[in-house]
């Protein structure tokens, strides 16, 4: 709740709650997650990007962005998304959450 009182976007604290759990996220993913458009989080990606908050890397046709490992607003930023992050109620998190995003290891069972 602080996060978008904070950056005035529930975009934007959606986008850093999906950084912070995921470490890379792209506007799709997000966007499917919380059954959304996906335009939104497209534009605010990149606005966080040209104001040096994330990095993006083009893999394929699909661009994934990070925070910016080179910020000094990086580590601050992150401590801040920690705090919204575990202040969530567990049920919020796995609702939100849900969808493995790593490309399961060789052999392992699926549970």
């Amino acid at each position: 709740m602080a996060l978008d009182q904070l950056f005035g976007s529930t975009t934007t604290k959606r986008i850093l709650l999906h950084l912070f759990h995921y470490g890379e996220v792209h506007a799709n993913g997000i966007a499917t997650d919380y059954k959304s458009a996906v335009t939104p989080f497209t534009r605010k990606l990149d606005q966080l990007e040209n104001s040096g908050i994330l990095v993006s890397k083009l893999i394929g046709r699909t661009r994934l962005y990070q925070l910016n490992p080179k910020s000094a607003f990086t580590n601050p930023l992150r401590k801040v998304i920690e705090v919204e992050y575990e202040t969530m109620p567990l049920t919020e998190r796995e609702k939100i959450f849900h969808e493995r995003r790593r490309p399961r290891r060789k052999g392992k069972p699926v549970k």
